[in-house]
């Protein structure tokens, strides 16, 4: 009776056409079904028999069986069709583990401290014993938790556990903001370290990775993990040990950087440290890889390849007079601009009046090249702007970041187009680079055996994580709901109007007492805005790329949830900052301490080794008084005070590194237990602080609540719908009150370049700028026209992704080859090899595997061993005649005396100087590894400019790319190993007198370079082959 009953209702029925869609559907039905079987009876026993009885009414029942079967089918339907996902069936998918972790909490919480800790050491001989992690995970997990407890005195929720085992699966959890991103990247890195082989934490910047480090770092530190973090100024030796922690904290260019200069070792540092050996070596094997913020490592900065580049040739006054010239052109007379593409050309009148102002015939002329000069000039001039693209500090032009709004420092464009930009400006123009090494953000990620990432918006690029890295991404559910209001956007004709108009919004809101973030694209826009809004005397702070604003990044965030607070800010604030409604009382309190600490006991480095990238800080840790919410009492004041001293009495006045001190600071304002005297003080003189500010934050919080919390004003739609939310994601955060709004303007670059013709038709249709337009088509084209915007970089991503593929399998083979003959003891096979294909290359140029044994012209094939390897002068015509028949033997029996010939020359060397050889043979590998990989890249990157253009004649660019590229690399690699072979059968050792001993080995390492000398003849002369493997030319 009661199954039948279960099935009854309407609503069951009326979603049966969704339970077709697939077995997954059918299995949650009949399961939920099953369930409120179950749930609805009674059991009760009578006569020795067991009998089911309804609980409740049949009405009760049918309501409570509706409103089950309706979550169970919404979380199902909410998983097919994206968009309106809350994350409801990765919960549901998650569940039985989540209540498993929640029933090991208590016997977790009875263990102490040193029980907690051996916790880790039983993990990891479980693991070697060959437990699976995903075992592990429950009881790991309930550790971290109880961990995290007590270090941070933070519990993580349910739905940040379920993030951690979205992360050790190896997907991307798309989690909003202030849903504690940072904490759960410790649950999967504490998780997958325990194996030892390594985790690496990826974030966005330095300031991030250091925060991390030192915070949530604590928890794995607690339970016995060592946790490194890199900075961009580290020694190789500071690097090596940090990577060889069980988790590293580390920027994303700072681990692609580190992972390229492993595989180069330029002959200048060869010559100065003899070779370069595997010690040197920084990184380990990649193992595991959380990346945080991952839609902007992955898909905002794949955009631009990571590049090591030398020093080319001297700069030359080219740069200058293109300047000039480019200052007097006119756009459109002279020469014409697609903001689209990025590109300039010059117009006819262009080139004519170029030729006649420079004296010459021909723009193109190769010995002089003008032609780029003058379009990179004219790029400079039109396309890169200053205080939108790049700011100037002192004598130097600095990139700023179109993603994050922050500083690149020590990037430069390349291809000559950052001294193009120094020209304009003026400025001393830099030595122009050569490429020497090269890899894409994809492909360098791609390298890990697993990867995962986490962010608050991946799902509008849930298909390129799909296709390019094989990334799922899964929504994780909020903590508590969501009650943000997004307003409509509100669009102008004319950017005027829309200025005015986002001025009157913050006045309004500011009037209110809500505090307001406004997101602009660009240090000009910011700055513009701020002189606004001190004309209508609206106090304000603003936060951009600029240096005096980067330096107070914390403070400014820290205030922005105030009441009344106007934050004006680029793309900085749209990331790895938590906007507490009210002011955060904790920063606040450490700010205190800092400003009252550091100066006491950092060593100032004035007058020492200061990088040329980067001014020397002003060393003040100042902070505005406004930003504290209240004068600390002089009680407070005093007890921090006494602290300091106790910390400057123990720890040496102004002894600390400035790092040492924020990493001690930090411990102090944690929640660790603390030994250490000093810690234990300055800690109870922070938490006394943070209890005074509180007072104050929580009153001021209830005020900004009942406003209406915080509000963001957007003021230029961004090309991807990711960057505004992110924006948007600012307010709102663990439910919190908040609201958000767009002002746009049929002007902004984004609808200007991509609105096309409905948008342009729109703009003259609308004559009045200061009246906002609504209308349905206007929305919508403004939406197409963001997703154009967004298909066209993704179109270039992929066009990267697919070139640099071609480049990668090369580089693969070349990294292999290198780190081979950096890690073998002994490369005696290696160079065997070598000799062999080289005589085999040498036989196919000068004869010919077709040709008939009376056609072989032995002379010339024996004048050419003779020059490769004075070891074999015994060769004559006839001793070949006898002992080869066919060229078969020919082949076997050269291939048996280059071997013998190598054989011999290693006793040689050996006989003046043991031990040497080795290091010789390594040299030469490395070296012309290393130089003819570089002048590979140069070609390669000639050719994929020439391959664009045969797109024209209808073939495949990509396809030719790969053809070309492929008999490049085919050439490259049997030119190292006739460099290396040569090198080797010409060495000659000189040994040098004891009494210059400063560098034993100086002499032969010259030889060596001598012997790969320009004399290193070519094996074809006069026969030409069509084979590129057989047709050897010396480049060394």
């Amino acid at each position: 009776m009661a199954a039948t009953h279960l099935c009854e209702p309407p609503l069951v029925k009326h979603h049966h056409p969704c339970v077709s869609l697939s077995p997954l559907c059918s299995s949650k039905l009949s399961h939920t079904l099953l369930d409120l079987k179950k749930s609805h009876l009674a059991t009760f026993s009578f006569g020795g028999k067991t009998f089911q009885m309804p609980k409740t009414s049949r009405m009760a029942s049918r309501r409570r069986r509706r409103m089950q079967a309706v979550a169970s089918l919404g979380g199902l339907l909410g998983g097919i069709f994206k968009g309106t996902d809350t994350g409801e069936s990765t919960r549901q998918q998650y569940a039985s583990t989540v209540s498993v972790i929640n029933g090991l909490e208590a016997q977790m919480s009875a263990l102490s401290d040193s029980e907690l800790r051996e916790k880790t050491r039983l993990f990891q001989e479980r693991a070697k014993q060959g437990e699976s992690l995903d075992s592990l995970l429950p009881e790991a997990f309930a550790v971290i938790r109880e961990a995290s407890k007590r270090v941070l005195g933070l519990r993580p929720f349910d739905v940040q556990l379920i993030g951690g085992m979205v992360l050790h699966k190896g997907e991307i959890a798309e989690m909003r903001t202030g849903e504690g991103k940072t904490l759960v990247a410790i649950l999967p890195a504490y998780l997958n370290a325990l194996i030892g082989k390594g985790v690496h934490v990826v974030t966005v910047n330095d300031y991030l990775a250091r925060r991390d480090c030192e915070w949530v770092g604590q928890v794995p530190r607690f339970l016995g993990l060592k946790v490194g973090l890199i900075q961009q100024n580290m020694t190789s030796e500071q690097r090596r040990e940090n990577y060889l922690c069980d988790i590293t904290y580390v920027t994303n260019s700072e681990l692609g950087f580190d992972y390229l200069r492993d595989n180069l070792a330029t002959e200048t540092e060869c010559i100065s440290s003899y070779v370069q050996s595997v010690e040197e070596l920084v990184l380990r094997n990649f193992n595991y890889c959380v990346i945080d913020e991952v839609d902007s490592i992955l898909i905002d900065e794949a955009r631009t390849p990571l590049i090591i580049s030398g020093p080319a040739e001297k700069p030359s006054d080219q740069y200058y007079k293109a300047a000039k010239i480019a200052a007097v052109f006119e756009r459109e007379i002279h020469y014409t601009v697609d903001e689209k593409q990025k590109t300039v050309l010059l117009t006819e009148q262009g080139y004519e009046d170029s030729e006649e102002i420079l004296g010459v015939k021909d723009l193109y002329d190769p010995r002089e090249q003008w032609a780029s000069y003058v379009l990179n000039a004219i790029k400079a001039k039109e396309l890169f702007l200053r205080d939108v693209n790049y700011i100037i500090r002192g004598k130097e032009v600095l990139i700023v970041d179109e993603f994050t709004g922050r500083v690149m420092q020590g990037r430069r464009w390349s291809d000559g187009l950052h001294q193009a930009v120094e020209a304009k400006e003026g400025l001393p123009i830099q030595n122009e680079t050569v490429t020497l090494a090269s890899i894409s953000y994809q492909n360098f990620f791609l390298q890990f055996p697993k990867l995962c990432g986490m962010t608050g918006t991946a799902a509008t690029e849930s298909t390129e994580f799909e296709s390019i890295y094989k990334l799922k991404v899964t929504i994780v559910p909020t903590n508590k709901p969501m009650i943000r209001k997004d307003e409509s956007d509100v669009v102008f004709r004319a950017t005027t109007g829309k200025w005015r108009a986002v001025v009157v919004e913050i006045s309004r809101m500011h009037k209110t007492g809500r505090p307001v973030l406004v997101g602009t694209t660009s240090v000009e826009q910011s700055d513009s805005l701020s002189e606004q809004l001190q004309e209508v005397g609206i106090p304000h702070e603003v936060l951009n790329a600029k240096p005096e604003n980067v330096e107070r990044e914390a403070e400014i965030v820290a205030q922005s949830g105030r009441l009344g607070a106007v934050t004006i800010a680029t793309n900085m604030a749209g990331r790895g900052t938590d906007i507490i409604l009210g002011g955060n009382a904790e920063f606040m309190a450490r700010l205190k301490l800092r400003e009252m600490l550091m100066p006491r006991v950092v060593k100032l480095t004035e007058g020492g080794y200061v990088s040329v990238k980067k001014l020397p800080p002003k060393k003040t840790w100042k902070v505005n008084e406004n930003l504290f919410p209240c004068k600390l009492s002089n009680e407070k004041t005093k007890l921090a005070e006494e602290a300091v001293k106790l910390a400057v009495d123990t720890w040496g006045q102004r002894s600390l590194t400035e790092l040492e001190a924020e990493e001690r600071l930090s411990y102090s304002c944690g929640k660790a237990p603390a030994q250490d005297p000093v810690i234990a003080k300055l800690r109870s003189a922070f938490l006394e602080i943070v209890r005074e500010y509180k007072v104050y934050t929580e009153e001021e919080r209830k005020k900004v609540v009942s406003a209406g919390g915080l509000h963001v004003v957007g003021t230029e739609r961004h090309e991807s719908r990711r960057v505004d939310n992110q924006l948007r994601g600012r307010t709102g955060r663990q439910g919190d009150p908040g609201s958000s709004r767009f002002f746009l303007s049929l002007e902004d670059n984004i609808f200007r370049i991509f609105g096309g013709d409905r948008i342009q038709g729109l703009m003259r249709a609308f004559r009045v700028e200061d009246l906002p337009i609504e209308s349905k088509m206007l929305t919508k084209a403004l939406d197409e026209a963001q997703r154009k915007v967004e298909n066209y970089f993704f179109d270039i991503r992929k066009q990267l992704f697919e070139f640099d593929e071609v480049l990668n399998s090369q580089r693969d083979r070349v990294y292999t080859e290198r780190r081979r003959a950096l890690e073998s003891d002994n490369l005696q096979s290696l160079i065997i090899e070598y000799a062999e294909l080289t005589m085999d290359d040498i036989l196919e140029a000068n004869i010919g595997s077709d040709a008939s044994k009376e056609s072989w012209d032995l002379e010339k094939l024996i004048k050419k061993l003779q020059q490769y390897c004075y070891l074999l002068n015994d060769l004559t015509p006839d001793l070949l005649r006898s002992k080869c028949s066919s060229y078969e033997d020919l082949q076997d029996y050269l291939r048996r005396r280059g071997r013998e010939a190598y054989l011999q020359k290693r006793d040689i060397i050996e006989s003046k100087a043991p031990g040497l050889t080795k290091d010789a043979e390594r040299f030469l590998v490395l070296s012309n590894i290393d130089r003819l990989w570089k002048e590979h890249l140069q070609a390669l990157k000639f050719v994929q400019q020439a391959v664009g253009l045969r797109g024209y004649a209808q073939r495949d660019p990509l396809i030719e790319y790969k053809l070309e590229g492929y008999n490049l690399f085919l050439e490259m690699m049997a030119q190292i190993r006739r460099n290396v072979i040569y090198s080797i059968y010409q060495f000659q050792p000189v040994l040098v007198k004891k009494d210059q001993d400063q560098r034993e080995n100086k002499s032969s390492t010259e030889v060596v370079t001598n012997g790969r000398g320009n004399n290193n003849p070519d094996p074809v002369d006069a026969i030409e082959s069509s084979s590129a493997a057989a047709t050897p030319q010396s480049s060394a």
